[in-house]
């Protein structure tokens, strides 16, 4: 599976690209920096030099032609300026997918954020901003007819990775590695019958093909008894 990676030198990312590698699959995407290039090269992870906000969406067309799927992990979170949280996180997205429509490429991810109602901590304004684009992100993907999956996770860590997830259409948000994040990511890209969803994601007990495979029969239209 060829797999093209918008924040692939971050958290998330880079540990879908690691973990799509690891299995023989070829991920790539796009960085800005030579430091980025090189650390991912060492790991035999290809990239593309560009910046998302300044290309074109055909440029970002001719450097994902040829994918099996898009990924967007890419995220401020906050510590960006509003005017860069704007262009990436809210309108980065949506430019993606219309590059991805042009490509042909249908099969979309979007890494987002743990959902609103999760307000037990008090945030900062660019906190604030992040997470009203991340939401604006979501609506603009959702009105595409490209067969996407939006997955929100819990805040992250950088605990090692347990296999383990609490996977739904809404959950009681905790906590989730990093690790975790992106093994759920790379088994959504490979279950083409989950599409056109808003996933929720936290840590849990149940393993993460179980998780999977329990969505789907969820979801089914014949419904988990098969009728």
């Amino acid at each position: 599976m060829k797999v093209f990676i918008v924040g692939i030198a971050g958290g998330v990312g880079s540990r879908v690209a690691a973990q799509l590698a690891e299995a023989g699959d070829e991920p790539t995407g796009l960085v800005r920096k030579s430091e980025q290039v090189a650390a991912l090269a060492a790991r035999s992870i290809q990239t593309v030099h560009g910046d998302l906000v300044a290309m074109s969406v055909g440029d970002l067309a001719a450097a994902m032609r040829g994918s099996d799927a898009v990924v967007f992990t890419a995220g401020a979170g906050g510590k960006d300026s509003d005017a860069g949280t704007t262009s990436i996180d809210g309108d980065g997205p949506g430019k993606l997918a219309a590059a991805a429509k042009l490509a042909g490429i249908r099969r979309f991810l979007l890494v987002s954020v743990f959902p609103e109602a999760w307000r037990e901590r008090r945030m900062d304004a660019s906190f604030e901003h992040y997470m009203v684009e991340k939401k604006r992100a979501e609506t603009q993907l959702v009105l595409t007819d490209l067969d996407w999956i939006i997955l929100r996770p819990s805040a992250l860590t950088e605990d090692p990775g347990t296999g383990r997830v609490d996977l739904g259409l809404a959950k009681v948000h905790v906590e989730i590695t990093r690790d975790d994040v992106a093994a759920t990511a790379i088994a959504l890209l490979r279950t083409p019958e989950l599409k056109r969803l808003i996933l929720e994601a936290t840590g849990g007990g149940v393993e993460i093909g179980d998780a999977i495979s329990a969505l789907k029969a969820a979801v089914s239209p014949a419904g988990p008894s098969g009728q």
